[in-house]
């Protein structure tokens, strides 16, 4: 039976993120409304899970419909710091908030001060571990000394719309403590970062057909707590899972599952170019990095990763297995694996009805979690168990149903947004469910 946590009239958005506090005692979140969005947002709080207690954790002051903005809060495993997205100071009607024009920001329980994450040099000949665009949805590790995030590189998107040429490409990159800042010379959309970041995966903007070269990635997530074991067995410590959009031989595109190794060090060149990019030309990637397809899916009867609904990617705690949306032989949106290693991909749910969420694993690896016929619910997903597939409704079927469902880190409570009335609008209110077991 699930329970209304949230009864203020705004929004409490969960946003598909890892909100539960190490403590697993608060939720973080932000209170954007439908029609402002991130630009318009001025508030990242955290809700009380025994009491529903709402609390503000930063606001920004000069928020504006045009930005700087803020959004999509994802609390640390590790400790008490909350990332999120944060529009440019410099936001102005002329130059709003963007897919290029964001940064990664975060606070810390109990101290309003802002810190950004990420540096920024739009200023030719631009600076090594700064990043010259915006970046999206940013996930901690589980030592919390690393941040992964989608990226938009704001010289191409410049370039992009001076020349009609197809140069702004959505790709992966990630961010590490190196114990020293990052700083940049001024500029009115430059700022200095805590954090050295560097682009990880390469994209192009006319991937060769039939090749694994890709012209976008996007909805990434870290491979296991700890990285993964390689086929030799060896141990990768940190990896990311994406999607990545290939084109086929014979014309059109298709969404498949990769994986890019990470180095150690990210502050170390490779042969594809400066870390740093150039004018017209990405980032690169550091020295080390190795990008991987894992699935290849044009043989199925519907092939291609699901675009709906909008998903990440996810790994299984252990790092053996990685999650992802795929339509059956019916034609239904169904979860699969596929192992960071590659292989064959193995079907998991059997649904009478599309999955509509993403989907999470509980913290020890045996369980999905998702919704499905507008019900959150849970599947077994121990590939050796007698039960793998098996799910369970954990709540009655809503219309609009559940979304961003997320599982405490000690596994014993589910959160969930539900769209819920009120006089003559409705909001996004935080709902609890127990998990079983």
């Amino acid at each position: 039976m699930s329970r209304q946590l949230t009864h203020d009239p705004r929004n409490h958005v969960l946003d598909n993120n890892d909100n539960f506090s190490a403590d697993n005692r608060w939720l973080a979140v932000d209170v954007r409304e439908a029609q402002g969005g991130i630009a318009g947002n001025a508030v990242i709080g955290r809700v009380a899970v025994a009491t529903g207690e709402f609390e503000v954790l930063y606001a920004e002051a000069g928020a504006g419909p045009w930005g700087p903005g803020v959004g999509a809060a994802n609390f640390c495993p590790a400790d008490d710091r909350v990332a999120f997205i944060r529009g440019l100071n410099a936001a102005s009607a002329e130059r709003p908030y963007e897919l290029w024009r964001r940064t990664g920001a975060m606070v810390r329980v109990g101290d309003p001060r802002l810190h950004l994450l990420d540096a920024r040099d739009v200023t030719a000949p631009f600076t090594p571990g700064a990043l010259r665009g915006g970046t999206h949805r940013h996930e901690w590790s589980a030592d919390g000394r690393w941040i992964g995030f989608t990226y938009n590189d704001a010289i191409l998107a410049e370039l992009e719309q001076r020349t009609g040429r197809r140069a702004n490409l959505r790709t992966i990159g990630v961010a590490a403590e190196l114990g020293r800042p990052v700083r940049v010379p001024p500029g009115a959309e430059n700022q200095d970062g805590e954090m050295f970041a560097a682009v990880v995966v390469r994209v192009t903007p006319e991937p060769r057909p039939g090749s694994d070269e890709i012209s976008r990635a996007f909805e990434d997530a870290w491979v296991g707590r700890d990285g993964y074991r390689r086929p030799d067995g060896s141990w990768q410590t940190r990896a990311r899972a994406f999607l990545g959009v290939v084109r086929l031989p014979g014309g059109g595109e298709l969404t498949e599952v990769f994986v890019v190794d990470i180095p150690d060090r990210i502050d170390l060149p490779g042969e594809a170019g400066p870390l740093e990019g150039t004018a017209g030309t990405m980032p690169a990637p550091p020295r080390g990095t190795t990008q991987r397809r894992l699935t290849f899916t044009a043989d199925r009867k519907f092939p291609g990763v699901a675009r709906e609904p909008r998903h990440w990617v996810r790994s299984s705690p252990d790092g053996e297995h990685i999650s992802f949306l795929a339509r059956d032989d019916a034609g239904i949106v169904q979860a699969h694996l596929v192992s960071p290693r590659g292989g064959p991909v193995t079907p998991v749910t059997r649904e009478t009805t599309p999955i509509e969420s993403c989907v999470r694993w509980s913290p020890d690896g045996s369980s999905l979690l998702y919704v499905s016929g507008g019900a959150v619910t849970v599947c077994d997903a121990r590939p050796a168990s007698a039960r793998f597939g098996a799910s369970r409704a954990l709540t009655a079927p809503s219309d609009p149903p559940p979304t961003c469902p997320v599982w405490s880190h000690d596994g014993r409570t589910i959160a969930f947004n539900r769209l819920v009335p009120s006089g003559r609008a409705a909001f996004q209110q935080i709902f609890l469910v127990d998990a079983p077991g």
